[in-house]
């Protein structure tokens, strides 16, 4: 089992904050006030993080306070964290407004967890808009969509969109994963379709993008179908299990990315796959999108949908 404990020197998020606004302002003072803390409270704070991380982080002055050459390291470093932390918090806040009926968006899991959080922070930075998220796979937001039960569905792969209107906003591309002591981990020459074909892979259910691309690519290239290990419902119980020592498996190149900077998984070359797919919006009416929100939130998912496309060589 994967230890899931938070490690023992990872400072906490607030005092990463506080330590950011001393850099920024000049003090611990004008740092606490900023964040709604007395003095001696922000003192204490920082004494704790300097306990944690068992580092001097803040010089303390007659006039003012400044970091010290660890201090702005690690504000540099918790820069793209905290920003990040931002996001989600917004995201919760816009998954927890379930009774928002100004705009109901579906999305299948991918495109949930790794881009809607940024892009409904987006919207809500350029207009006073409430918006309600739900997470399903990609015949699940189909259905939602024709039900009337959503105002904007976003899918991945093939899907049935009949009498629906639909636009390419962005493209993704499914990669090999595998645990760090996993035989293919250690291949040279790319994985074959016939390999991926004869090797149980841990698999997202039935109905997922995912799932469904996966299945059509290996078919048209060998035959075959796929043998499964275990089918999982999202795509971070398939990476939790790949990591675990569980059989490799296919993910988006959205979800790859991080998972292989941090050496948790492994992306394994593969070659005979067309492993590539449309990230599509889908909403119920004419072709052009209603205007107001859905359109916004359109317009933000063409500019930001596109995968990073993490290097397998």
């Amino acid at each position: 089992m994967p230890d899931l404990h938070e490690p023992s020197d990872l400072p906490d998020l607030a005092s990463l904050r506080l330590l950011a606004e001393v850099e920024r302002l000049g003090g611990i003072a004008a740092a606490g006030r900023a964040l709604g803390l007395t003095q001696q409270s922000a003192s204490e704070r920082l004494r704790a993080l300097e306990t944690r991380t068992r580092l001097t982080l803040v010089e303390r002055r007659a006039r003012g306070s400044a970091l010290t050459p660890a201090g702005r390291l690690l504000v540099e470093w918790s820069h793209d964290l905290l920003v990040r932390a931002e996001e989600v918090a917004a995201a919760v806040r816009t998954l927890a407004d379930g009774r928002s009926r100004e705009l109901r968006v579906h999305a299948s899991m991918t495109t949930a967890e790794h881009l809607l959080p940024r892009w409904l922070v987006r919207l809500r930075s350029q207009r006073e808009v409430a918006a309600s998220l739900r997470a399903v796979n990609s015949e699940q937001v189909v259905a939602a969509v024709r039900a009337g039960e959503c105002d904007l569905g976003f899918v991945e792969g093939p899907v049935d969109l009949a009498g629906l209107a639909s636009a390419t906003v962005g493209h993704d591309r499914l990669v090999l994963v595998a645990a760090p002591d996993d035989r293919w981990a250690r291949r040279r020459a790319p994985i074959t379709p016939a390999e991926v074909a004869e090797r149980p892979l841990t698999l997202r259910e039935p109905g997922s993008g995912t799932r469904a691309v996966l299945e059509g690519t290996v078919a048209a290239a060998t035959g075959r179908r796929l043998r499964s290990e275990s089918e999982l419902t999202s795509t971070a119980a398939v990476l939790a299990s790949v990591r675990a020592g569980g059989a490799p498996a296919f993910v988006s190149g959205w979800a790859a990315e991080p998972a292989a900077r941090s050496g948790a998984v492994v992306l394994v070359p593969t070659e005979g796959l067309d492993l590539a797919r449309p990230l599509r919006a889908v909403w119920a009416g004419s072709s052009r999108p209603p205007a107001g929100p859905v359109r916004d939130l359109l317009a933000i998912a063409t500019r930001e949908a596109e995968s990073p496309d993490p290097s397998v060589g």
